[in-house]
């Protein structure tokens, strides 16, 4: 039997979590949904602060000017590939805030 740290045990049958039609956190499922505008960006609540310039990877922050992964406490993990550095520059939440919204044309 496996049981992830948040407490989500594993079955290999009957499967629901995460899947593609239900893509809530496992603390979401346990204790529901925030209100709108308080969105949980990961399942640790509250989630770590990534330092700035760096992405939360999943087992620890990732510097892309360094191409470094460190785990969450800062020891050398591994070099990240271009594979691994692509994948998390896609898909990882940043230690950054960038502006996405509505930008007036030059008219």
């Amino acid at each position: 039997k496996y049981t992830f740290a948040d407490g989500l045990a594993y079955e290999e049958e009957n499967w629901e979590y995460c899947d593609g039609y239900d893509r809530r956190f496992y603390t979401e499922i346990c204790k529901g949904l925030k209100p709108a505008g308080r969105s949980q960006l990961t399942n640790r609540v509250p989630p770590r602060e990534i330092p700035e310039g760096c992405y939360d990877c999943g087992d620890g922050f990732y510097n892309p000017k360094t191409r470094v992964v460190v785990d969450y406490n800062h020891k050398f993990l591994r070099n990240a590939d271009d594979d691994e550095h692509d994948w998390i520059v896609k898909t990882c939440r940043k230690g950054w805030d960038e502006y996405v919204g509505f930008k007036k044309s030059a008219a």
